[in-house]
């Protein structure tokens, strides 16, 4: 049943009184599970922090700044490291970032807590933000091109990773890093797939019998990418936007 043309298979159909049954008892697992993540979270904010030399530079609109810069005055910074491949066109960038960073939108209430959300692309500052104006992003975008492997001490800085810092004046400190799988808060697609009955519908999966898997199988390996580009490029070619990356 990996085949989009094809009939999947369903749910039994059962009266309400066993649906409900089923369903509250599923809500216990959904309750524990969401109070290990506050039990998590409050981990996380205890975690010691790492200092990070506020002098590294990154390239924004107005030439280089340092990191301290990005800021913007506020007392926190959530970074995304968008990964970027040198010479390559629109079409073959990171379909998992474009994935994840086109679902960072609305700004303000992270704002309101004193955060800046910025993306650190990996790439060069003139042809990675006319890939952010091509896909209709507005948030603060800069190149660390020279300084990821700084920002990302010990780390591979060739994939994604989301960074947050907190500064003390004009020191800045590392607090938190997460990457893989745990970038996926970043896409609140991933958890309302989850909720329906076929879920991410990806091959990995653990789904019943006959259930549709069409993402990420021999036919399909990429998950976030259709027909040659990451699924997200597609609205905004149909929409007359220029992915051209060079003036």
């Amino acid at each position: 049943m990996n085949d989009h043309g094809s009939t999947p298979a369903l749910p039994p159909v059962v009266d309400r009184r066993t649906w409900q049954a089923q369903r509250d008892a599923l809500l216990a697992r959904e309750k524990a599970h969401t109070r290990e993540g506050d039990a998590i979270a409050a981990a996380r904010r205890r975690l010691p922090m790492v200092e990070v030399d506020a002098t590294i530079e990154v390239i924004g609109p107005e030439g280089p700044v340092t990191i301290l810069d990005v800021f913007e005055g506020r007392r926190q910074l959530i970074a995304y490291f968008h990964a970027w491949w040198p010479s390559r066109p629109a079409a073959e960038q990171c379909e998992g970032c474009t994935f994840f960073n086109c679902q960072v939108r609305e700004l303000s209430y992270i704002h309101s807590r004193d955060v800046t959300y910025a993306t650190l692309c990996k790439g060069p500052y003139e042809a990675s933000v006319r890939y952010r104006n091509f896909l209709g992003l507005d948030m603060p975008w800069y190149s660390v091109e020279k300084t990821a492997a700084q920002l990302l001490e010990g780390r591979d800085w060739q994939v994604h990773h989301l960074v947050c810092y907190v500064r003390d004046g004009d020191r800045v400190f590392e607090t938190y890093y997460t990457g893989g799988r745990g970038v996926e808060i970043m896409a609140p697609t991933h958890g309302l797939l989850d909720m329906t009955v076929y879920g991410r519908q990806e091959t990995w999966e653990d789904s019943p019998e006959g259930w549709p898997q069409p993402w990420g199988d021999a036919e399909n390996p990429e998950v976030w990418r259709t027909n040659g580009r990451p699924i997200a490029h597609w609205s905004r070619i149909r929409a007359g936007r220029s992915d051209e990356l060079t003036p």
